[in-house]
């Protein structure tokens, strides 16, 4: 038939079965290529990008910040009046639809870094009155606030209180916040109370706390109990420098330090 068309000098079309299923085959390949470049473009587009996650974390970090700058310079032109504090903290918070937690936690890290105990006292008392929940890491600058603003009885109360509510998850730096203050106010029979309870819940004391607990043990006349003391809690090793260079040694003797 081909044959004859040709001699003819006319061309056959292809039956519709072959035209029907070229077409179907072409439109099937295309449309493989257009799932493939979807598909590819759906996982192009699925991938994390680094860059936005640290801009968020960025924007989220420099408002936080902002906003405990401005507290701590409020808190810091107002007079030692509980009333007037209390009031501009409120407005600080006033428009606040979630209680900036963040931005407290910088200002009293800021009130720190400028030794201002008196308004770390404050503004840590005004969270408390506001049903906040401090932070270990809270508790341990309003200790050492305490401390230096020498208000002993106050810090035995907040103590007793982190004692009852956190007897199991009490860090190794509270107990040593409070073996320092007692230390600093010539209160050896105290630090010893505390280093009971270091004992009883298994938190080992670090080097310049076991000092001051054998300090205190030797001020009471215990001198045997100093050197267990400097024995179980005090390496082995220390370290000097000799000729420009840091070299380990062992210790001769705990008392001698």
């Amino acid at each position: 038939m081909a044959e004859l068309g040709f001699h003819l000098g006319f061309r056959l079309a292809p039956s519709p079965s072959i035209a029907t299923c070229s077409s179907a085959t072409t439109f099937m390949s295309g449309r493989g290529r257009d799932m493939r470049r979807s598909s590819d473009r759906s996982i192009i587009l699925k991938k994390p990008t680094r860059k936005e996650h640290h801009l968020w974390m960025k924007r989220d970090s420099t408002g936080s910040g902002q906003k405990a700058l401005n507290l701590v310079n409020t808190v810091s032109k107002l007079p030692n009046d509980k009333e007037v504090i209390y009031g501009a903290l409120d407005r600080w918070t006033a428009w606040e639809t979630e209680f900036p937690v963040i931005a407290a936690a910088k200002a009293l890290e800021i009130l720190r870094r400028r030794s201002q105990w008196l308004r770390i006292i404050q503004v840590t008392k005004w969270l408390l009155n506001k049903g906040q929940v401090l932070t270990l890491g809270t508790y341990d600058t309003l200790l050492l606030a305490f401390n230096m603003e020498g208000r002993i009885d106050e810090a035995e109360s907040i103590w007793n209180v982190v004692i009852q509510t956190h007897t199991r998850s009490v860090s190794k730096r509270l107990f040593s916040r409070m073996i320092s203050m007692y230390d600093h106010h010539h209160l050896p029979e105290k630090i010893l109370e505390v280093f009971a309870d270091m004992e009883e819940l298994g938190v080992n004391p670090d080097e310049d706390t076991a000092r001051r607990i054998g300090r205190a043990f030797a001020k009471l006349g215990q001198v045997d109990k100093q050197k267990l003391v400097l024995e179980k809690y005090l390496s082995k090793w220390k370290y000097i420098h000799f000729n420009g260079e840091r070299v380990r040694v062992q210790r001769t003797h705990h008392l001698v330090e």
